[in-house]
């Protein structure tokens, strides 16, 4: 198992700690009727888990020279291993389609891939996911910190945080230089237009260090007068800054801009 290196590029730090399995387990809730998703499955010790405890599992790999340490656990019945770049395939189209997102997330990917199944795989209620301990942290931030961005107010609007566990280093082969957690999350209902909500949200954040008015003039998203307008309409002040503002504002926001 040792002698695979994993690859920076990928973001992989392989998972070989047996008891950290029992916490994910946990957090993820699983069950019987459960489809789970898994991205970057590694030498598959967290896909065994998952086969022994849902219904079906779907495990997802671009790194080719993975193949032999998944040919046994994908010989299961209820494990299909799909090769391929997680953000590029098309994951609405899986069969059965996934309940839960439980993975060991590759660095340079889990906050795309988690902002990306939000509204694209309106099928997972719940994410137990192992990312860096800073963008666990930046999840769930509250606003006014300097953890909060575009991706805690798109989170926070589409799901409650149920379960966040510290992970040592010493979990992972080899250690990365970083701490990690584990974070699980329930969906909750989508505010309706939520892709145009997108669009502000991550315009608004686009440069942070701007008013949020200027912002989204700058990242073509409404012209700064339009913004001042809309956010007078709400009691907010025009400099303010799109950090300052509580995820539920973005959706009012939204609805005077477009």
């Amino acid at each position: 198992m040792n002698a695979l290196l994993p690859r920076k590029s990928l973001g992989q730090h392989f998972l070989v700690d047996d008891n950290i399995l029992g916490v994910i387990a946990r957090l993820a809730e699983l069950g019987e009727d459960d489809v789970a998703l898994e991205i970057g499955p590694g030498f598959g010790v967290l896909t065994s888990v998952l086969s022994a405890h849902c219904r079906y599992v779907h495990a997802i790999e671009l790194d080719g020279r993975l193949e032999p340490h998944l040919r046994e656990i994908a010989t299961a019945p209820n494990v299909s291993v799909h090769w391929g770049d997680a953000l590029k395939l098309d994951l609405s189209g899986l069969d059965p389609v996934p309940t839960k997102l439980v993975a060991n997330l590759p660095y340079n990917v889990a906050t795309p891939i988690v902002a990306e199944s939000l509204d694209r795989l309106p099928t997972i209620d719940l994410w137990c996911v192992m990312v860096q301990r800073e963008v666990a942290d930046r999840f769930f931030a509250v606003p006014s910190t300097k953890a909060y961005g575009a991706v805690s107010v798109l989170i926070q609007l589409a799901s409650v945080r149920t379960g966040f566990h510290p992970v040592s280093r010493t979990v992972f082969r080899p250690p990365p230089n970083v701490d990690s957690a584990l974070v699980a999350f329930r969906r909750i209902p989508l505010p309706g237009n939520f892709p145009v909500i997108r669009r502000v949200v991550e315009g608004a954040f686009a440069h942070r260090r701007k008013t949020l008015a200027n912002s989204l003039q700058l990242a073509d998203v409404a012209p700064r007068e339009a913004t001042v307008a809309a956010l007078a309409s709400l009691g907010i002040d025009a400099s303010i800054r799109a950090e300052a503002l509580e995820p539920s504002v973005f959706v009012e926001l939204t609805g005077r801009l477009i």
